[in-house]
Order: structure tokens, then C-alpha cells, then sequence
């Protein structure tokens, strides 16, 4: 970033600078919690639950999964599925009722070094994380207000971003290394450079199963040398086993082998899109996700009974007059939280894409669809939802500015799922008897010190201030603010969570092309 622009942007909010340093050295809200408890909000009924539910197992039994590769059909042929006259591979009613009832319920990804336990992630019910994905392609460009290809570089740098942000509770390789072509350089590298920059949980997703195994002795190393990973995973595997409408791809169906086998969690994500590979109306899309869905759920249980699976129903809209992929809409809004319903319905670990907004800047169309998808899904009960820190651009693009202001927004609706308590303690009839009566106001009473912090949450970026304030520190916009909370953290925090001895270990055997000079202010990136 420009070092003019920079000091330009720490001067005009020098009084907000120190309030915003303030309120982040004063630790993660006490008003909210990872895993607060969602599940109120749902779009379906009981019985239009039960009609999805019986119409993705007829498709399941009937239509099938095209395209199964010979290692699946030897696996699970033998133990009930069938092969129909078109090739394709079915599922018969009794076989998924049988593999849904056995399914995990729940599954932990744990939290590494001096987080783990705290930070573990347990999806299980109704509990609500928040993680980053994505796979853009872009990374916005603050100066320019453009997009540029997104790099290995970028990986780290919005990763260790998100190790300083509370309410982003999981890292994910939220952009592409575009500029590594080649696939094994590329999945070691964003390994690398995702669990140097934080020990919170991780959500990564592979090019081909020939890298799992490399991957886990980069994940040992990480979390304390050889075998330690699988006693306590905190990485799962994302990809989508399923090319819509209802058909395997071999890469990330192979992955998906692989990982059932060593008993890891798969994070699949089983994206058709209404219109144009799912049917137009919602119900049929969903019927349609739902059993794709299940197949892949189907595979993992036949495989290793009980190894944990997300039930990861991403449903996308589309743009139906220009064939463009919606991620803001309404509809889309809607339809993913009817998926968590029937991840809920399975009682099964579930996902979700939201905060997909098709804004390309931070703008009042972002602010909207941002709140609007994160909030019905969060409050549908979705475990984790996921694509929720500084995606623009339908997907194709993120950006930093946006992942501070989307870690507020995280907060504030964090506290609207929390609910609100009420006790004889919280009805505060005694306190309101004193009160009305002298001094006239609750400023400074006991109980409103007392519950100061863990009833509110406040954020530091949105503006609450009054208005000639505001001007006296320079008149600045919630971007310009949002610029200014990015440049600070990624111009100080650099960190490595291999450690030096580890680190060496890994620069000797892998490909290694993030140097150390990359992570340390000797970059000069920022």
C-alpha cells in the first residue's frame, strides 16, 4: 500500500485509532460466544421437510449418480448400492435410511498450539461458527479500486488477517495462488501458508489425493511432531465430489475416498445452480442438492462407517435473464437456509456458502446482501457458514477491507441469535423502581456497569458517533476505516506458528516459495 495513503488514512481517524485500539485490546466480546445456537428461522414446514426428504430418495433410488469411477462401484456395490441400466450408480431407499441413521452427528476440528480447546470448533445440532473459503481467483485492490490475480502471498496475508479477527472462527484458503502453476507446488505452498499465519481450525481443499499424504506430515509438524495430527485433526477437507446435475468428478471423489479411509472429515460442497444445472423452482433445486448431497454422504459411511461428513447443500442461484450466479440475492438468501434445515432435518454436521454478495465494493448493495445471507443462515442453525470473510464479486474476488468489516458484522448478528434472557435478574423490576424514582435515569447504576459488556456488543468500525465528531476526524467512510484497521494489523503481524525448528524441516523437504523475508516487514508489502 501506498506509505503516503497510509499515514494519510492513520491521521484522519487518529481519535477513532485510539478507541479502535482500545476496544480490540480489550479482548473478544464477552456478549457472544463461538457456537451460540441458532435454528430459529425456518423457511420449510414440517411436512414440506418430510416431501424433500422423499423426493431426494427417490432421485437417489431411481436417477442415480452418473459417472461412478470402478474403485467406488468395487467398494460399494457389495455392500447394497446398484447400477442401473444407464450406468448409473443408485441408492435404494432402505440402504439410505440405514447409512443417514448411522451417520456421525457431530465432529470436532480442533484448534492448534496456544488455542487449542478454546478455539476448537464442535459442530453438532444447531451451533453456529463462522469460516472463511472460497477459492477467489482476484484479490481486490484498495488503491485502484480494482481487481489483480490473486497470490500465494495473499493466502498468508488473509490468513493471519483472520488470526487476529474473533468473530471468523475457522481459516480457509479463501483465494487462489494464481501465480504457482504447478499443482503440487501449489497445494503445499497454500498448506504452508495457511497454518504459519494461524493456529485457528482449517478448511482446505486439495487438487488431486496423491497431496494428502505430504499434506499431513505439514499438518504433524504443525501440531507437534509425527502422528499428532490424526489423534487431533484440525484441518477437514473441502471439494465437491459432485459435478450438478447428479454426477461424480473423479478428483474430488477420489479425495473424498481417500480422507473416508484415514477416518478424516470431509467438508464437501455440492453447488448446482437453479436454472441451468438444477431445476428453476427452489423446491426442485433443493430436492435435487439434497440427494447429491446424500450420495456423498452414503459414500463416506460405506466406505468407513461413522466417519464424520458435512452435509454441505450449497444451492446457488442464478441470474435467470443473464445466466450470472447470484450469491446476494434474496432467493439465495432463502434457499440456503432451507439446506440447513435439512442438514438440521438429518440431524446431521452441516454447511453453507453465504456472504456471497455480488457487490465489487463495500458498498450499501454489499452491506444488504451480506446481512441478509449471513443472517437467515445463521439463524436456520447452519454449524458453520462458510465464504463469510471479505468475498466480493459473486466469488470471484476478496478482499481485505471487507474481512475486518464482515468480522463485525459476524458479531453483531452473533448477538441477535443469542436471543435475549430474561430472568428476574434481567427484568430489573427493582433496579427500574430506584431509577424512575432517583436520579431519574440507569447512567452509572451498578447493574448497567454490570452489564455493560456481556449485553452489547460494540463494534469498532461502524460509526456511532455524532455527527460534528465525525467530521472533526476527518469525515472518513466505513471503507476508509476498514483500510486503515487492515493496513495496521497486516503491517505488524507476521507470524510463523511453525516455529524456526520446524520451519527449517519444512524448507528442506517441500517447495517451499513464501520466504522469511515474505513474513517479516522486510516484505515492505504493506
Amino acid at each position: 500500500m501506498n506509505q503516503a495513503v497510509r499515514k494519510s488514512s492513520r491521521r484522519k481517524g487518529a481519535g477513532r485509532q485510539g478507541r479502535l485500539e482500545a476496544r480490540q485490546a480489550a479482548g473478544p466480546s464477552k456478549a457472544i460466544w463461538p457456537g451460540i445456537e441458532g435454528g430459529k428461522f425456518q423457511p420449510l414446514s414440517a411436512a414440506a421437510m418430510d416431501r424433500v426428504h422423499h423426493a431426494a430418495l427417490s432421485i437417489l433410488e431411481t436417477t442415480g449418480i452418473g459417472n461412478p469411477i470402478p474403485e467406488l462401484l468395487d467398494i460399494v456395490l457389495p455392500k447394497g448400492a446398484v447400477l442401473n441400466e444407464h450406468g448409473r450408480l443408485c441408492f435404494p431407499r432402505s440402504l439410505m435410511e440405514d447409512l443417514i441413521a448411522g451417520a456421525a452427528k457431530e465432529y470436532y476440528v480442533h484448534a492448534r498450539g496456544s488455542r487449542a480447546g478454546k478455539d476448537d470448533i464442535h459442530c453438532v445440532k444447531s451451533s453456529v461458527f463462522f469460516s472463511n473459503s472460497g477459492t477467489a481467483v482476484t484479490t481486490f485492490d484498495a488503491d485502484t479500486k480494482s481487481y489483480r490475480a490473486s497470490t500465494m502471498l495473499d493466502i498468508y496475508d488473509f490468513s493471519r488477517l483472520v488470526d487476529t479477527l474473533d468473530n471468523i472462527h475457522m481459516l480457509g484458503d479463501t483465494v487462489l495462488g494464481t501465480d504457482i502453476p504447478d499443482d503440487y507446488e501449489h497445494d503445499m505452498n497454500m498448506v504452508y501458508a495457511l497454518l504459519s499465519a494461524s493456529e485457528k481450525p482449517v478448511c482446505l481443499s486439495f487438487r488431486v489425493r496423491e497431496h494428502i499424504k505430504p499434506a499431513i506430515e505439514l499438518f504433524d509438524l504443525a501440531s507437534g511432531g509425527e502422528g499428532t495430527f490424526l489423534k487431533k485433526p484440525s484441518v477437514i477437507f473441502g471439494g465437491c465430489p459432485i459435478v450438478s446435475p447428479l454426477r461424480f468428478g473423479q478428483e474430488n471423489l477420489e479425495i473424498l475416498i481417500d480422507a473416508s479411509r484415514l477416518g478424516l472429515t470431509s467438508d464437501i460442497a455440492v453447488a448446482p445452480q437453479s436454472g441451468a444445472t438444477a431445476p428453476a423452482p427452489l423446491a426442485g433445486i433443493l430436492a435435487q442438492v439434497v440427494a447429491e448431497t446424500l450420495s456423498c454422504i452414503a459414500i463416506v459411511n460405506l466406505i468407513t462407517p461413522g466417519c464424520p461428513v458435512t452435509f454441505a447443500a450449497w444451492p446457488f442461484i442464478t441470474d435467470l435473464r443473464t445466466g450470472s450466479f447470484s450469491g446476494g440475492s434474496g432467493e439465495q438468501a432463502l434457499l440456503a437456509a432451507a439446506a440447513v434445515q435439512m442438514g438440521n432435518f438429518y440431524n446431521l454436521p452441516n454447511s453453507v456458502g453465504c456472504g456471497m454478495t455480488d457487490a465489487k465494493i463495500p458498498d450499501a448493495q454489499y452491506g444488504y446482501e451480506k446481512a441478509l445471507t449471513f443472517a437467515l443462515a445463521a439463524h436456520a442453525g447452519a454449524n458453520r457458514l462458510c465464504e463469510v470473510g471479505g468475498m466480493m464479486g459473486s466469488l470471484m474476488g476478496c478482499s481485505f477491507e471487507s474481512m475486518v468489516i464482515d468480522n463485525e458484522a459476524i458479531g453483531m448478528i452473533a448477538r441477535t441469535l443469542r436471543g435475549i434472557e430474561v430472568s428476574d435478574d434481567t427484568l430489573s423490576l427493582d433496579v427500574i423502581n430506584a431509577c424512575a424514582i432517583d436520579p431519574g435515569h440507569f447512567l452509572g447504576n451498578e447493574q448497567t456497569l454490570e452489564f455493560m459488556e456481556s449485553e452489547y456488543v460494540y463494534p469498532a468500525l461502524m460509526d456511532r458517533s455524532p455527527t460534528g465528531q465525525w467530521e472533526e476526524e476527518g469525515k472518513t467512510t466505513l471503507f476508509e476505516r476498514s483500510r486503515a484497521a487492515a493496513v495496521q494489523t497486516l503491517s505488524t503481524h507476521y507470524p510463523n506458528y511453525f516455529g524456526r525448528e520446524a520451519d527449517a524441516k519444512i524448507r528442506a523437504g517441500f517447495p517451499i516459495q513464501i520466504t522469511e523475508a515474505d513474513m517479516s516487514t522486510a516484505s515492505g508489502r504493506w
